[in-house]
């Protein structure tokens, strides 16, 4: 039986692909191999949002090499949007990589490994650039897949993603997700809500909906058209699932039809990501996100009235072409006013093929860059406990992941818990609020009631609540965020940097 490993870099679209890409090669007969030294094929699934992504890939490709040496047989693999982006130059700077494969041909990779196996040489296979023909052409060229799902691939097999489109339409300036993923193309509703009831059956509570702008969802069929909301109300009534959540949401389209569904639908979870990208309406322009901060506010303010407890989280980019003082300044007062849960911050890294690349200079020295980050992740990290302050003295109801930062690397360094011992284990709030807590191992998976007594600005520390007879409560109550306990002091390990979810 042949093995493959599987490298994984990038968004939540990157961790849904090789799931499948795994599920299509198991099908084929392949299992997974623990190492690189055991594997019969190696793949790195690549991201090309930050050059920095890219720079990992590269040198993992020149580790491999030696491998490659070895074991001339091996098929190593660059998946992704780097293979759609780079195609040519990734096989000039790494001549050893036998198969390049953008995102929209992962379903030809177990067809493409075998025919290397053959002795068929390299193989490469990539979609149609956005001015290489019609839309239509484009689009068909970027083939969408969702094969047979793999369970064993995801971090926890009670949690899971699906994709609700693929592609972008929004073209930012500063974006090449346009340009490796494609047109934005809708999957239908009824297929969405049949693959939910799959992973459902499987053992699945919560699933995550994602699309590179997810609330732009639309799919008209039948004389009917189905937002993102619509979609929401029919996945709320799946028996069985618990919770869902979606991502990542393009501003100018929460709309107030969206954010009722979120009020009103018990299994979605009052959270909401949003980036705003920048607080300056000229650096926005200079962005081509299509909105003002006036309106970003205004949206901002409308999902405050209606979801006073959501968590609403947000990215930025810091050093954009000709980013002035004022101008951070701007994004460094948004940040201070919302109050976001929490912010993914970066430093600006010019993308090949995009506008800004094209037209706009990379002019803000890197140390600029680095200290206008610092800054703005200390006022996020200050935001951020602020935030999770007013949980101490609650009861949420939490779904467990697993085990902690910490325990986690106590069990990579050979010391793991027993089989249903007590460990410290982590796991989240409806409101996307890291919680870690000392329980048996029974209840990853579950949900429970957990008393919130301390906060940090990554996560809340708790105690698992106890019925009467002293028994862990499964949970499954619908607990609000926000359910007041008397306070009562503990000392607990783990609340800090080392369960950071930004």
């Amino acid at each position: 039986m042949p093995r493959l490993w599987i490298d994984t870099v990038g968004c939540q679209m990157n961790v849904l692909d090789s799931e499948l890409v795994v599920a299509a090669l198991r099908r084929q007969g392949w299992d997974l191999a623990a190492t690189t030294a055991d594997a019969d094929a190696v793949f790195f699934n690549t991201c090309s949002v930050r050059q920095h992504a890219e720079d990992k890939v590269y040198s993992a490709l020149g580790r491999i090499r030696l491998e490659k040496e070895r074991r001339p047989g091996l098929v190593v693999g660059v998946l992704g949007c780097m293979a759609q982006k780079d195609q040519a130059l990734v096989r000039s700077r790494a001549p050893w990589v036998d198969l390049v494969v953008g995102p929209g041909q992962l379903h030809r990779v177990p067809v493409l490994v075998e025919a290397i196996r053959a002795g068929g040489g390299p193989q490469v296979e990539v979609a149609l650039g956005r001015t290489a023909g019609s839309r239509v052409e484009i689009a068909r060229s970027f083939e969408s897949y969702d094969p047979d799902r793999d369970p064993t691939m995801r971090p926890n097999p009670f949690q899971a993603f699906v994709r609700t489109q693929t592609g972008c339409d929004k073209f930012c300036s500063f974006c090449v997700v346009p340009h490796v993923r494609g047109p934005e193309q809708a999957r239908a509703p009824d297929t969405i809500l049949a693959e939910a009831r799959r992973l459902v059956a499987e053992g699945c509570r919560e699933i995550t909906l994602i699309g590179q702008t997810v609330n732009s969802y639309r799919w008209t069929g039948g004389g009917t058209t189905h937002r993102l909301a619509d979609l929401l109300v029919r996945l709320d009534a799946v028996a069985g699932l618990d919770r869902i959540r979606f991502v990542t949401n393009y501003p100018r389209d929460m709309t107030p039809d969206l954010v009722a569904a979120v009020r009103d639908l018990p299994k979605v979870c009052p959270y909401l990501h949003v980036p705003a990208q920048h607080g300056s309406d000229a650096v926005l322009a200079r962005m081509r996100r299509g909105y003002t901060i006036s309106e970003y506010r205004e949206m901002f303010a409308m999902v405050r009235a209606e979801l006073p407890h959501a968590a609403v989280t947000s990215d930025f980019i810091v050093g954009f072409c000709g980013e002035t003082d004022a101008e951070f300044q701007a994004t460094l007062d948004l940040v201070r006013e919302s109050g976001f849960k929490n912010s993914f911050i970066f430093k600006y890294s010019p993308r090949p093929g995009t506008k800004a690349f094209q037209r706009q200079p990379d002019d803000v020295p890197e140390g600029v860059k680095k200290e206008r980050h610092r800054v703005l992740l200390d006022a996020q990290t200050e935001a951020s406990r602020a935030g999770n302050l007013p949980f101490v003295g609650t009861r949420q109801q939490v779904l467990v992941e697993g085990l902690s930062v910490r325990d986690e690397k106590r069990g990579s360094a050979g010391t793991p818990p027993a089989a249903d011992g007590e460990a410290q284990l982590t796991g989240r709030t409806p409101c996307d609020r890291i919680v870690v807590f000392d329980a048996p191992l029974r209840l990853v998976g579950r949900l429970v009631d957990v008393d919130i007594v301390a906060a940090g600005p990554w996560s809340l520390g708790g105690l698992v609540a106890e019925s009467a007879a002293g028994a862990p409560v499964p949970g499954g109550a619908e607990v609000a965020c926000g359910t007041p306990l008397p306070l009562y002091p503990i000392r607990l390990p783990g609340v800090g940097p080392e369960a950071r979810g930004t």
